[in-house]
């Protein structure tokens, strides 16, 4: 915490977060312990998604954390993508899903769609489900935001997802986009596709302030599980596709078994597919 403190007290100043490239600053050093040998130091101004991402995780450091972490199992979803699609390129990402069974499993569980207010002490549940989706940029982490999910489509929430990874690749990303415009709405809920990125098995999220929940998703991967049937004592096996799940929450405002139930409802949507789209208006 201290270190990170330390580096909040140099950004005081007030400069803006895009200053140019060519502050950064290269420093030579002779070593003392051995002839003619140096040490480089490179200083590298933090700006833009970096800057915001260590007042954001800062303030994340008053947050009584707690986690839980399941698998889910995504063969039903896998199929579903598959029938839907007339080829590869056509199919919804599994993201998509994830973000569209968050928004049903809010509508049961709004407490987890809230902002909390230490100073009048209230917690204030949005009827709006403004998805924050963390992205990896080539500027560092972006987290855009996919606005009023609980009254899109799949196909909708696709279309405005892909809009906002080519803005998040080019760098173009508006304040509105990110939730940083005095007129715009910032997100209510968190998620993260770290599989994306490759592996993830269990996470530990940080919840950004002043939201109470967040959850990262790891990769889908293709592992043994025993068939569940009516027989317990059944040692018959199948290829699964598995995704684990990792949500972490305010524990001022949400409980654990608040936040297992919420959990519960997103994983049976997701396999089930037919029972989110029954939800769905």
């Amino acid at each position: 915490k201290g270190d990170v403190l330390k580096v909040i007290g140099a950004l005081s100043d007030d400069k803006p977060p895009d200053t140019a490239a060519d502050d950064t600053t290269t420093t030579t050093t002779q070593a003392d312990a051995v002839d003619d040998e140096t040490t480089t130091t490179t200083v590298v101004p933090i700006r833009g998604y970096n800057r915001l991402m260590i007042k954001t995780m800062t303030e994340s450091l008053q947050i009584p954390h707690m986690g839980y972490g399941d698998e889910v199992n995504m063969n039903a979803l896998m199929e579903c993508r598959r029938q839907v699609a007339t080829n590869k390129e056509q199919r919804l990402s599994v993201l998509v899903y994830c973000i569209k069974a968050t928004s049903l499993a809010l509508l049961d569980y709004p407490q987890l769609n809230s902002t909390l207010c230490t100073d009048t002490m209230t917690l204030k549940q949005s009827s709006s489900h403004h998805i924050g989706i963390a992205m990896d940029t080539p500027r560092g982490l972006a987290v855009p935001i996919v606005r009023h999910v609980e009254s899109l489509s799949l196909l909708e929430i696709s279309t405005e997802l892909n809009r906002l990874k080519e803005l998040a690749k080019d760098g173009a990303l508006s304040e509105q986009d990110v939730g940083a415009g005095a007129s715009s709405s910032s997100a209510t809920f968190t998620l993260s596709n770290i599989g994306a990125v490759g592996g993830g098995t269990y996470m530990s999220p940080v919840v950004a302030p002043p939201q109470v929940g967040i959850g990262a998703m790891g990769k889908v991967r293709r592992l043994p599980r025993f068939v569940d049937n009516d027989e317990d004592d059944s040692l018959e096996v199948e290829a699964a596709h598995m995704m684990n799940i990792s949500w972490a929450a305010d524990h001022r405002a949400v409980d654990g078994a608040t936040l297992a139930r919420f959990s519960n409802t997103w994983k049976a949507y997701l396999e089930s597919p037919t029972s989110m789209m029954m939800k769905m208006k």
